[in-house]
């Protein structure tokens, strides 16, 4: 097992000869990636106008592009073997939720923003798992930007394109995500993960110790639950925010509260709501201090956060399942491993863990074979260093 430094070369040979075959090959066509993220650590704080700490990984979404001479867009994609179109005139939110609108609702993004959005022919392919929360969208989204501000001329402005990309998605496709996706999938850079302040949008780059793995860990359950379930949590926290507004006005949201003040309120609060809070409130300060592990290369520390991000997740946010909690455990107990947690919505997807960098192959076997011991799932483990976020290959 290797590393996934970048993207895999092998992906982007098949999507470009499924270019050249639906499409021909003069003149030659160019390659947009858009990675997918990991969060490793800040989870359920982004809708709390907290912090999160994602970053970019060697799986990828790839768009092979060609601008046409009309206003049509014509899309193939490799894992559907299906090719569509729609004219670009035509677009109007709120639009489909297939492969191809993804892809159109960015180009609707941008004229609604005033960028000129030209035809295009494109195959779209890629290697980041469906549905384990590893932001194949957001993917999608940030690679076909790229595709369309190249064609257009313009300058990569990652900021204003990872916002047109969650325009696309919560306006167009009609998903409701937040920014970190397109965040991370646009301004990361290699070697460092982004630590994202979700309210200001300010970011910095933190470098990712070079003797530390990422592993993620897929668990290969589903997470069936996930959509409802983030319902009813952003609405808990949405309900101790009003209370507490009461007393202190300055209050806007979770980010601004802290443990004395939601201490004050607890005999006024529904239990369950204070238990969210309970997890929100700490866990907004573990990608700081994970940020500060980082940058002093304490790899114990960070991995302590993430133990106890899992932890919170589990028993007050209530967000995990038995199949994560096996997989962190699995996880923990190997010597090479600092720490592991449970990351995206929960009740199924992915969990990530922090391995010593000499250790990574071993500890991948091991975790997976004993997973296995547990459950008949398609599970799957993926060893990764940061990479860089969307960007044209040469």
């Amino acid at each position: 097992m290797t590393d996934s430094i970048g993207i895999d070369p092998a992906l982007v040979e098949r999507a470009t000869a499924r270019f050249i075959q639906r499409f021909g090959d003069d003149p030659a066509p160019k390659v947009a990636v858009g990675p997918g993220r990991v969060n490793l650590i800040g989870e359920h704080t982004d809708y709390n106008d907290g912090f999160v700490l994602p970053m970019a990984i060697g799986r990828a979404v790839v768009v092979v592009f060609r601008p046409r001479d009309d206003r049509v867009l014509r899309g193939h994609s490799v894992a559907f073997d299906e090719t569509k179109e729609v004219g670009l005139e035509s677009l109007a939110a709120p639009g489909g939720d297939d492969w191809l609108s993804y892809v159109a609702g960015v180009a609707w993004a941008f004229a609604a923003d005033g960028l000129e959005a030209r035809g295009l022919d494109v195959v779209v392919d890629g290697d980041v798992p469906l549905g384990a929360g590893l932001s194949s969208s957001a993917a999608l989204e940030m690679a076909t930007a790229r595709a369309l501000a190249h064609v257009g001329g313009l300058d990569w402005d990652p900021i204003r394109m990872a916002k047109l990309g969650q325009k696309a998605e919560n306006e167009y496709v009609g998903m409701n995500c937040g920014i970190m996706d397109q965040f991370a999938s646009a301004v990361s850079r290699e070697g460092h993960a982004v630590l994202l302040d979700c309210r200001s949008l300010e970011t910095r780059p933190v470098p990712v110790p070079e003797q530390a793995r990422v592993v993620i860990m897929d668990t290969g359950a589903r997470r069936s639950l996930a959509g409802s379930a983030y319902n009813d949590r952003r609405a808990a926290c949405e309900r101790v925010v009003a209370h507490l507004q009461t007393i202190d006005p300055s209050v806007r949201a979770l980010r601004d509260v802290g443990t004395d003040l939601l201490d004050s309120a607890e005999a006024d609060l529904d239990p369950t709501d204070l238990k969210r809070a309970r997890h929100v409130v700490p866990e907004n300060q573990r990608p700081v201090l994970m940020e500060g592990a980082f940058q002093t290369g304490d790899l114990a520390r960070a991995g302590e956060l993430m133990n106890d991000s899992h932890a919170s997740l589990r028993d007050l946010y209530e967000v995990s399942c038995e199949e994560l909690d096996q997989m962190t455990k699995i996880a923990r107990d190997q010597p090479s491993c600092f720490g592991a947690r449970m990351t995206g919505a929960g009740f199924g997807g992915c969990a990530v863990a922090l391995v010593d960098a000499d250790s990574t192959e071993a500890f991948c076997e091991t975790v997976l074979s004993s997973y296995e011991e547990f459950f008949d799932l398609p599970a799957a483990l993926y060893p990764c260093r940061p990479v860089a976020g969307a960007r044209i290959l040469d």
